[in-house]
């Protein structure tokens, strides 16, 4: 793997950790419009193609509000955005303590002001930027940690996301979520 594949892989995981962490502001919309696409035919170019096609039509507020609706609403969201979640049917089950066993491993530790467990999608995307863009190689490598924490249930959480009733902007995100997740397990088969 090139060193600009590297790179480019970590921050498609840093915009995933960001659009899915928060709704985008003005900024990260302009930044997602003003990106060019090298590949625009390749099935990873035609969702960046939808994804910036999108950006230009997104009003900031509107897509603030269906942020909440989708990861946050009065009680919870539409998603449940966690690996726990969707491995077991429950919060703060097995597979977040096996995650936390890695990333006390990899020298991480859960934020005291942070309010989401760490198997929260966006959390997980996070660490696999820091595992990309780590010097030498680390305790937990980026297979390892793909396979054990994202591969069990990222796929389905982005298929939902396409289809939950509240995505509008969210729908391109899951669409470029799943397509990305999918380069990601042929990567690591």
């Amino acid at each position: 793997m090139t060193e600009e594949n590297r790179v480019w892989r970590a921050q498609t995981y840093a915009l995933l950790a960001r659009l899915l962490s928060a709704a985008p502001d003005k900024n990260l919309l302009e930044n997602l419009i003003a990106i060019d696409v090298t590949e625009p035919d390749s099935p990873m170019g035609k969702q960046w193609v939808q994804l910036i096609a999108t950006a230009k039509q997104a009003d900031v507020a509107a897509v603030d509000d269906e942020y909440q609706r989708l990861f946050i609403g009065v009680t919870h969201g539409e998603l449940m955005p966690y690996g726990s979640y969707y491995q077991t049917g429950f919060l703060m089950e097995e597979p977040l303590a096996f995650l936390r066993t890695d990333l006390s491993r990899l020298g991480l530790e859960r934020q005291e002001d942070t309010a989401e467990p760490e198997d929260h999608i966006a959390a997980q995307c996070d660490v696999m930027r820091l595992i990309l863009t780590a010097e030498g190689t680390p305790v937990v490598t980026e297979d390892e940690f793909f396979n054990q924490h994202l591969k069990p249930w990222v796929l389905r959480f982005f298929s939902d996301l396409t289809k939950a009733d509240n995505a509008q902007f969210y729908r391109s995100i899951g669409l470029f979520g799943e397509q990305f997740m999918t380069m990601e397990m042929g990567l690591f088969d």
